[in-house]
């Protein structure tokens, strides 16, 4: 059926069997009949979450179904990010990012079934723990995971633009998974594994490129990067793995002020590197429970982002894994 496609990271997941059993059963692919909405679990700007499940399935397993209002987006002119959302979630297939299960259309609204994670999201999380901070272990833990995710989504060509706690949502088995991908940036720029003489512009402005062995991409991208024109037929001590897509830019202003970069908060444009900045700020709200720039209104907080050096909170000796986290 069309709204199903094959996910072999969910290969064992017995709510992405229960959706592929249901799928095939009706041939012509769901709809919103074979589904139960038990409750709203939150709402975002183009649209509104729903915890549910399929209606006449022996397993019952929940799902998240988002719901955009087609005619209320399409009076705001946000129809294109809804689009982008969804046209990103049909490329994914990674244990930290959302797994597309279903999607339809009822009405004049628009339907994404998505994987349920029950744990809440980082935001929530945080503010649970003494001092609204999590313990450095912890932190490296979420950091790390989102590292991978915000990895592979460069890999795609994708620039996330949206990292935050609120959008890191924690799984039943304490593993995450980012959300929300209607502010992304989808460019045509794919992993590669090149030679540094088959680069066009050999020092690129910010060019943060990852090199890796070419025997190490991930599985799942494996027959892209042999479709790609840019491989390089050489010697492997020669080749270098490109993940980064250092040739998107943009000049939209968009994410939230504090986790904004620099280059974002000056009106400039903007490429991959605002998803590294982000993960930078990120971690400094884990371990220190806010964020380094804010400020009581977003104008000073994009003055501070611009303007202020970075300083860390002086209150009690920095161990040794906390410089370690500083110097990221």
């Amino acid at each position: 059926p069309e709204n199903l496609s094959l996910k072999p990271h969910r290969s064992s997941d017995l709510a992405y069997s229960a959706i592929r059993s249901a799928t095939f059963a009706r041939k012509t692919g769901l709809t919103s009949r074979d589904f139960q909405l038990i409750r709203r679990i939150g709402s975002g700007d183009i649209g509104t979450v729903y915890l549910c499940q399929l209606a006449n399935a022996d397993e019952k397993c929940c799902y998240a179904m988002k719901v955009v209002d087609k005619e209320a987006l399409a009076m705001k002119n946000k129809v294109q990010r809804a689009e982008m959302e969804k046209k990103i979630l049909k490329m994914l297939d990674h244990p930290f990012l959302p797994t597309l299960y279903a999607e339809f259309e009822a009405s004049h609204f628009s339907c994404i079934v998505m994987e349920y994670c029950s744990g809440g999201d980082l935001h929530s999380l945080r503010h649970k723990h003494p001092q609204k901070r999590f313990s450095l272990s912890s932190a490296r833990f979420y950091a790390a995971e989102v590292l991978v995710a915000l990895e592979y989504l460069h890999m795609l060509g994708i620039i996330y633009r949206d990292l935050k706690p609120e959008n890191v949502l924690v799984r039943s088995d304490g593993h995450i998974m980012l959300s929300d991908f209607d502010l992304s940036l989808c460019s045509d720029a794919i992993a590669a594994v090149e030679s540094p003489s088959s680069s066009p512009d050999p020092t690129p402005p910010q060019n943060h490129r990852s090199s890796r062995p070419p025997t190490t991409p991930l599985s799942c991208l494996f027959h892209r990067f042999f479709r790609s024109k840019k491989i390089q037929t050489l010697a492997p001590n020669n080749l270098f793995f490109v993940a980064e897509p250092v040739t998107a830019r943009s000049r939209s202003f968009v994410g939230t002020h504090e986790y904004i970069s620099p280059e974002v908060a000056a009106g400039g444009s903007h490429g991959n590197a605002v998803d590294w900045w982000s993960l930078g700020i990120f971690i400094y709200e884990m371990i220190y429970g806010g964020t380094p720039f804010a400020a009581p209104s977003n104008e000073v907080t994009l003055r501070n982002i611009v303007k202020r050096p970075l300083t860390f909170p002086t209150h009690s000796p920095a161990s040794l894994l906390e410089h370690h986290a500083r110097d990221l």
